[in-house]
């Protein structure tokens, strides 16, 4: 019987370390791709870096929106919409057991966007990830 999937977005698959971050953003090695409103760093990380296969980011500027409650609208959609994809990746990795990856999710718009326009890009960033390996 298949391994039943649980589309739970646990602490383990957020990026919570500082030099994680940095090595993110600041090392050199991460690529970036852009699917309008969001854009995606990733990079490839050593095995005992993390614990999951995937870890996310989620950031959101104060220059695209003042009011948190619509940053927090944001990076609410962002979430959801990984959480409920993230299987595309996951699937992929799956047959690489050695392979972790960071990744971080970036707003670039200082428009709100309805739900499913933000799922439909996190599809198209995921699946091209994908591709690449």
């Amino acid at each position: 019987m298949p391994e039943e999937r649980r589309f739970t977005l646990t602490k383990q698959e957020r990026i919570c370390s500082r030099s994680i971050t940095e090595k993110l953003f600041n090392s050199g090695k991460a690529h970036s791709m852009v699917a309008f409103p969001l854009r995606m760093v990733y990079m490839d990380l050593e095995k005992g870096e993390q614990e999951s296969q995937a870890s996310i980011l989620v950031s959101v500027s104060k220059r695209f929106f003042k009011q948190a409650v619509k940053r927090n609208r944001v990076k609410r959609q962002i979430r959801e919409a990984y959480r409920k994809n993230k299987y595309i990746l996951l699937d992929q990795l799956a047959s690489q057991q050695e392979r972790r990856v960071a990744i971080a999710f970036i707003w670039l718009d200082n428009k709100l966007h309805d739900t499913a326009h933000v799922e439909r890009k996190m599809q198209q960033l995921l699946q091209r990830l994908c591709d690449l390996h």
